[in-house]
């Protein structure tokens, strides 16, 4: 992941979400650890709850080890990764990949069916026409926008499971998982302290968050979910145990022109900025799935995306409109 452009295909979920901990009372030899370190170009905060320190801080190094493991394999901004090899070799030929990351990159193509397009990896190969730091004033060109797009098509990548390969078919596309990559990590450190015996834990992934276990004191692990329309005031509190959460949005990132406020999020086949929704929060069993949803409800609006979240049970939203409203 870029470390010089964090997350900019979506909100950077830290800034919607705090830990609510509570933990007067400790179970007994019960420990909770916590470090910041910085990952896939973002920040992860990693807590465990074991029975000592020692052991808690030798799982967190475990944790980051894993997830700098999954970086060295996905990134498209180191040039060793597997993934910039595909990238490099778009439209010359197929690359081989380990099947990990031929899996993710398939998972990736079956959430762009899903939401017809929404969602939509090879927007890493979009043209950066837009900015969304105050000073864009004007639309672009009608034409500039439909040619920002040109070599971003979910249906250009090749998978061959046999010999597992990725082959992007055209010249100058790119596939990136600055989307579902963080989650994907959270799950995945959250696996491996599973299958280890840690107790309880959270992996935050710039707001991906995946959680298992309880606090110390046996209650759910509390995230805040902000209102940026109210920044004083919570929009809603999730008791997480074995959950994940995901939030796209557009609350710091976005351009207002004529009177209309454009998402950082774009629309990968119309190459225009999601508009209705200011924030989209999706929380179930994965952070990674959960994320694909989240970005692909953006794009959808809230009509469609409310669909489409219904459509997987083990789901469940929150809304806030462009002009405030929150839907759960």
């Amino acid at each position: 992941m870029n470390r010089n452009n964090i997350d900019k295909n979506r909100m950077v979920l830290t800034v919607l979400f705090f830990l609510l901990f509570q933990f007067p009372a400790f179970a007994q030899n019960d420990v909770l650890a916590e470090r910041k370190v910085t990952l896939m170009g973002s920040v992860f905060n990693i807590t465990i709850v074991d029975q000592d320190s020692a052991k808690a801080n030798a799982n967190i190094d475990r944790t980051v080890s894993e997830i700098t493991r999954i970086e060295n394999l996905i990134s498209e901004w180191q040039p060793q990764t597997q993934i910039s090899e595909v990238n490099r070799n778009a439209g010359i030929r197929p690359v081989k990949v380990d099947p990990e990351v031929f899996e993710l990159t398939r998972r990736a193509v079956e959430y762009s069916e899903i939401s017809g397009g929404a969602f939509d990896i090879s927007t890493a190969a979009m043209d950066k026409i837009w900015k969304f730091d105050g000073s864009m004033t004007e639309m672009p060109t009608p034409e500039t926008i439909k040619n920002s797009v040109r070599n971003v098509d979910y249906r250009n990548i090749v998978l061959d499971r046999v010999s597992s390969t990725i082959f992007l078919t055209r010249r100058g596309m790119k596939i990136g998982f600055g989307s579902i990559g963080k989650g994907y990590a959270a799950d995945k450190g959250r696996e491996l302290m599973r299958s280890s015996g840690v107790k309880a834990g959270i992996v935050d992934a710039s707001g991906d968050i995946a959680a298992w276990g309880t606090q110390p004191n046996g209650k759910p692990w509390a995230i805040g979910i902000r209102n940026p329309f109210k920044k004083q005031k919570i929009a809603q509190i999730l008791r997480l145990k074995n959950d994940a959460v995901a939030t796209s949005g557009s609350y710091e990132k976005f351009a207002e022109i004529n009177g209309i406020r454009y998402s950082h999020i774009i629309d990968p086949q119309t190459g225009y900025p999601a508009t209705g929704l200011t924030g989209v929060t999706i929380y179930g069993p994965s952070a990674e799935f959960a994320n694909a949803l989240s970005t692909s409800v953006m794009v959808l609006g809230k009509k469609e995306g409310r669909k489409l979240v219904k459509k997987f049970p083990q789901y469940r939203f929150l809304f806030i409109t462009d002009d405030g409203k929150v839907i759960r």
